[in-house]
């Protein structure tokens, strides 16, 4: 059990980690930022642009949400000392292991705001669109790539984000041969970006009729979503466009219309495709978000491999191909093969506890 001066002395660590997120985070800068953008919110003529009226009130909104993220927690440090105060002289067990529980708790808040100031990527915040794709191997792979999907939409709600499905292709007899999904929130693809590469999955197989061990790949794609897609130029001569039935659920509309598109990018080879809509037009709009994502992030990937030939081999993690083993048998254990990161829990892996694996990367790609 933790003494008083054990917990002066964690308090006091704490509160000096929260002193340099505040620095990290340039809060006086963020201050100043927000009052320009309250400003330039008064003005008469400022919904006359409602795109830039948009674009303001976001950037506003991020910058509130991070500084009362900061505010909450010095609060929190002062309400522990105060905690502490009270606590000295007791020798009460219980009251002590609230001690415990209540630094644990607080130290754990201030990595996590700390982590979140290593995100500082020009699209960071924003929203992720994420594709799995079921490697070779038919059912054992598809169900592998399903499983996946629901680990990531577990994930979502753990840390209070919405997943909305964009495509979605089944497999032939379970699971899923591919899945495109918007992840919406905060920040959603400055973590997310760590999950970019091929999950390795080892386990008996229940589609194998002599349980026999299979191994079995899916791959991640994770993009940004683009708010202003005028970032990037595309030349209608440069797509091509086919439409087709969607296969999803929806009634007689979707299997008797070509709602579903797909869009080919040239140049690149990039393909994208949507049919989560019921209308072509909407359809296509996704689709056309799909690719200006796809292609920022390919600016971004490469731009990273310039910075690696200069920086070393520390940025290389996050565009290796196998990223991650889950082994279900003979034994239990999640590991990444990138930062060295590993647990036995793998149940609650795959109900989304992930975090420990992104704010690993986070740490040491940085």
């Amino acid at each position: 059990m933790i003494t008083i001066e054990q917990a002066k002395w964690e308090a006091d660590r704490i509160n000096k980690s929260l002193a340099e997120v505040k620095e990290a985070l340039d809060y006086d800068g963020l201050a100043k930022r927000a009052e320009e953008l309250k400003h330039e919110q008064s003005k008469e003529d400022f919904w006359n642009d409602m795109e830039n009226a948009q674009k303001v009130n976001r950037e506003l909104s991020r910058i509130e949400s991070k500084m009362k993220h900061y505010d909450k927690l010095y609060s929190r440090g002062e309400d522990l000392e105060v905690l502490i105060e009270l606590t000295e002289g007791t020798n009460d067990e219980k009251e002590m292991e609230e001690l415990q529980k209540e630094l644990n708790d607080f130290s754990d808040a201030v990595e996590a705001l700390k982590l979140e100031t290593l995100l500082k990527g020009k699209y960071d915040a924003n929203n992720a669109i994420l594709t799995l794709h079921a490697g070779a191997g038919g059912t054992e792979a598809q169900d592998w790539a399903s499983m996946l999907y629901r680990m990531y939409t577990r994930y979502a709600e753990r840390v209070g984000y919405k997943v909305v499905e964009l495509d979605k292709l089944a497999g032939d007899e379970a699971g899923i041969k591919s899945v495109t999904f918007k992840v919406i929130g905060e920040n959603a693809y400055g973590y997310l970006k760590a999950e970019k590469g091929v999950h390795r999955l080892v386990r008996i197989s229940p589609f194998d009729a002599n349980a026999r061990r299979h191994t079995s790949f899916a791959s991640l794609e994770v993009m940004p979503e683009i708010e202003n897609q005028n970032e990037i130029k595309i030349n209608p001569e440069d797509l091509k466009i086919d439409t087709y039935r969607s296969g999803g659920a929806g009634g007689q509309h979707v299997n008797k219309t070509e709602s579903a598109i797909r869009i080919t990018h040239i140049p690149t080879g990039i393909i994208v495709q949507c049919q989560n809509e019921r209308s072509q037009i909407q359809n296509r709009e996704q689709a056309m978000a799909m690719l200006v994502s796809k292609l920022i992030e390919k600016q971004e990937r490469e731009r990273l491999e310039k910075e690696t030939e200069l920086k070393g081999d520390l940025k290389k993690i996050e565009w290796g191909s196998q990223i991650r083993s889950y082994v279900f048998c003979p034994y239990t254990m999640v590991k990444d093969h990138r930062t060295g990161c590993e647990t036995g829990n793998i149940s609650a892996v795959m109900d989304g506890d992930i975090e420990q694996f992104i704010f690993d990367y986070l740490k040491k790609a940085n």
